[in-house]
């Protein structure tokens, strides 16, 4: 293990509260799973497989915006930084911000798939071996402690929210991660968020039903992984995915469509579905620069700087906690 690589604090949620939150789910009139369950080792494997798709435009395209501007960022951030990642997950555009950042004071990962945690943190404790590295295994939505270095002073907490994952909370509880994450880095402090941008109907929800199917059978997964950790008898075979945009709402809603009447049973209760019945399992929303600015104002922070790219697709904002 690397030196530098701090170890691994743990507030990742236990089996008891998944359990209590896909039954509260699946109670619903209109049934839903919290997405942070996708998100296994397979899950997360699948994921990065996903970013790879060529129908799938936010995670190269997002690349491209840290590859051109990365050195405004890391200028605009500063020396001495704690850079907090929520929800590293791979922590692939980590590097090209960490590349540029002057004299980091750390780096801190926060992520609720151990084993991707691990991986991608050795990975980057490997490849930049004079910065510290702290793990945090937790669902970065709750309270956790922010581990201390021991090596750099902190000259100011940045945390960075790249993939457009804000746009997995509806819009009331992703206007509280941003207060919340506000009061976490605190006066001075600052983040760093990807934003996924409004466009048309046939790029958005291509992006999500890929021809490879790979973004089915991540959707798909979650059921597996209910099946094996809480003694759920879902029928995989019996569901179906679909992603479609819902322009009212600014969202793509991920969808497993039950294909026939069944029966599911988990922790001995059972969840009839209909043959058409949708559960939800994942929004994604998206936004106008100005609508994410004034989201981000109503939270606390003021925006200091915007940046996309040249069609417009995507955008990377500089949020800042003033005094």
């Amino acid at each position: 293990m690397a030196e530098n690589l701090g170890r691994v604090a743990d507030f990742s949620p236990d089996d008891e509260v998944m359990l209590q939150d896909v039954l509260r789910g699946l109670a619903l009139p209109e049934k839903n799973i919290p997405s942070l369950y996708f998100y296994d080792q397979r899950g997360s494997e699948l994921f990065d497989t996903i970013t790879e798709q060529p129908e799938y435009y936010p995670t190269r395209t997002e690349i491209g915006i840290l590859e051109r501007h990365g050195a405004e960022m890391a200028a605009a951030l500063g020396p001495g930084a704690r850079l907090i990642e929520l929800g590293s997950g791979s922590a692939l555009k980590t590097e090209l911000l960490l590349a540029r950042l002057e004299d980091p004071a750390a780096y801190v990962p926060v992520e609720i798939s151990r084993e991707h945690l691990l991986a991608a943190a050795a990975r980057i404790a490997a490849d930049f071996p004079g910065l510290e590295v702290l793990p945090v295994t937790a669902d970065f939505t709750e309270p956790y402690e922010l581990p201390e270095p021991t090596r750099r002073r902190v000259e100011r907490n940045v945390a960075f929210f790249p993939g457009s994952t804000i746009g997995n909370f509806p819009r009331p509880m992703a206007a509280d991660l941003l207060a919340n994450t506000c009061r976490e880095v605190g006066p001075g402090g600052a983040m760093l968020v990807g934003v996924d941008l409004v466009k048309d109907r046939e790029t958005l929800e291509r992006a999500y039903n890929d021809d490879a199917g790979v973004t089915a059978e991540f959707n798909l997964n979650l059921l597996v992984r209910l099946n094996r950790e809480l003694g759920a008898d879902f029928d995989v075979g019996a569901f179906a995915h679909r992603a479609v945009w819902d322009d009212d709402a600014a969202r793509i809603e991920m969808r497993l469509i039950s294909t026939r009447d069944q029966r599911v049973t988990v922790a001995g209760q059972a969840f009839d579905f209909a043959a058409g019945e949708v559960l939800v399992t994942e929004y994604s929303h998206k936004y106008t620069p100005e609508a994410f600015r004034a989201l981000a104002e109503g939270a606390g922070f003021a925006l200091a700087r915007t940046w996309t790219d040249p069609d417009g697709l995507f955008s990377v904002h500089l949020i800042e906690v003033p005094g």
